[in-house]
């Protein structure tokens, strides 16, 4: 990955948990790694457990951000989250996946926030 796309990354990253926050979002967790990739944010919102893919891009050239989540992607994410709700004892709490995307090519960049985006099939 170049310089400039984890600059992107993590630029979009700290938009994406300054939103969360002002809607009333917990960040617990952020980067958590596992063998199959990293989660961008864990965050409790309400009763949920929220774990959130952030897709940041700088231009249209693409499609909206958050239409980058592709079922593999998907069920990328509903791994690392199975892990990291057995490592920290959570089996038993109510979860979701939402999915967070930041346009840069606006000024101010737009935040999409897209709450219960996919379920996986438990």
């Amino acid at each position: 990955m170049t310089e400039a796309r984890q600059q992107l990354g993590w630029f979009g990253e700290e938009l994406a948990c300054a939103e969360l926050e002002k809607r009333g979002y917990v960040v617990m967790t952020r980067r958590y790694r596992t063998k199959w990739g990293e989660l961008d944010i864990v965050a409790r919102h309400g009763e949920y457990y929220a774990f959130i893919e952030v897709k940041a891009r700088g231009g249209g050239g693409f499609g909206d951000p958050e239409e980058a989540v592709t079922l593999q992607k998907q069920q990328r994410v509903v791994w690392m989250a199975t892990h990291y709700l057995v490592r920290h004892g959570l089996q038993d709490v109510a979860c979701r996946f939402d999915v967070v995307g930041i346009n840069t090519e606006t000024h101010p960049p737009r935040v999409t926030i897209i709450e219960d985006a996919f379920r996986p099939g438990w």
